[in-house]
């Protein structure tokens, strides 16, 4: 088995439907107090299946963002990476492999590496976690969990993260269906609600840096109602300013809904290779009966499909129906528009300093 690193520009990464794997995400991260680093990850094949050709290789690109906690120690974020996916029984020695290849790249000081994992989890496939009416349950405790991924490494030493970074489940929509499919697949209320919007007049179009203020203003009415942390303007700012603008790089839309001139909602629309994403969404307290917020997700869909893309991704909802999930009311609207419900690995860590790593944990249980 072989697991072989080499240093790459960010700026030299083939463009992927991934966007956390993207030289976007570097730049955007770059200015978020993340340091990004590159590379080309090349594997034997026996790597990712047991049974395969180990004389096979298979290479993409791996960005890594480095993170200090203070002066002394830092540790390595790999957003939805690695990209390429092995077999569920080779998925912990892949990791501890890359884990241990890498780590000579990494600072000194780096006490774990951490891979916020795009993969399908393992438990979202087997029927004892649905519950009768078919909803997933969620996977097994953190210990289970780390037995069966340990399984086959030499060192037992990937661990389940406490908490997950990027959206560990989300709708995904397939954009090779027609528009009528597409409409014909949404639940009624959601068809009813686009289709209402439309007939009374909410108009959808883009806009640029000069209506930034606008959009903050939805967003920071959305975050008081929904008791969400609050970013600062320049954060959205970054976004628009580190676009590509090309359909080989990353291409962001602040798409806005208004009526009369009155805004109600507004999103940050990312268009990558062949899949747009649903990256932030805002409305307005008043007027919700309008129902703008539909008719700028259809739009939304019909502008990735128009761009090329062949999937949507709705980039965050609960795991399931469950009424108390603080996301359960975003999962219906979701739901709604009639994609595939995802649920992904999330994050695990290799820790390369123990004691160090133990400390750290402490501190993010306390946050």
């Amino acid at each position: 088995m072989i697991c072989e690193l080499a240093p790459k520009d960010i700026e030299e990464f083939k463009s992927t439907n991934i966007l956390p794997q993207t030289p976007f995400w570097g730049r955007v991260k770059g200015n978020q107090g993340f340091l990004p680093q590159g590379f080309e990850l090349t594997i034997s094949k026996d790597l990712l299946i047991s049974e395969a050709d180990p004389t096979g290789k298979k290479s993409e690109d791996l960005l890594v963002l480095i993170k200090y906690i203070d002066l002394n120690t830092c540790f390595a974020y790999v957003p939805y990476g690695p990209k390429m996916e092995p077999s569920f029984e080779n998925q912990g020695l892949f990791l501890e492999q890359l884990s241990e290849s890498i780590r000579p790249q990494l600072p000194s000081n780096c006490i774990f590496i951490r891979f916020d994992l795009a993969w399908e989890n393992q438990w979202a496939i087997e029927e004892d976690y649905f519950d009768a009416s078919g909803n997933w349950i969620g996977p097994p405790p953190n210990q289970t969990q780390e037995y069966r991924v340990n399984f086959n490494t030499e060192n037992w030493n990937l661990q389940k993260s406490i908490s997950d970074n990027l959206p560990k489940n989300t709708f995904f929509l397939n954009l090779t269906l027609s528009e009528q499919d597409l409409l014909s697949n949404m639940r009624y209320n959601t068809r009813y609600n686009v289709r209402k919007a439309t007939k009374i007049g909410v108009r959808i179009r883009e806009y640029g840096m000069e209506h930034l203020d606008d959009w903050y203003r939805l967003y920071l009415d959305t975050a008081g109602r929904h008791h969400m942390h609050v970013q600062h303007q320049d954060y959205f700012s970054v976004i628009l300013k580190n676009q590509d603008n090309s359909k080989k790089g990353v291409t962001v839309k602040m798409l806005m809904a208004d009526i009369d001139g009155e805004y109600l909602s507004s999103m940050f629309l990312v268009l990558s290779k062949e899949r747009g994403t649903y990256l932030y969404g805002a409305s307005s307290s008043s007027k919700n009966n309008l129902m703008a917020s539909y008719a700028l997700q259809w739009e939304s869909i019909k502008l990735s499909k128009a761009w090329g893309c062949n999937e949507y991704d709705m980039f965050g909802s609960a795991p399931n129906l469950n009424q108390s999930h603080p996301l359960h009311g975003v999962h219906i609207y979701k739901k709604g528009f009639g994609g595939n419900l995802y649920h992904r690995m999330g994050c695990w860590d290799y820790p390369y300093n123990q004691k160090l790593y133990d400390i750290y944990q402490m501190q993010e249980v306390k946050k």
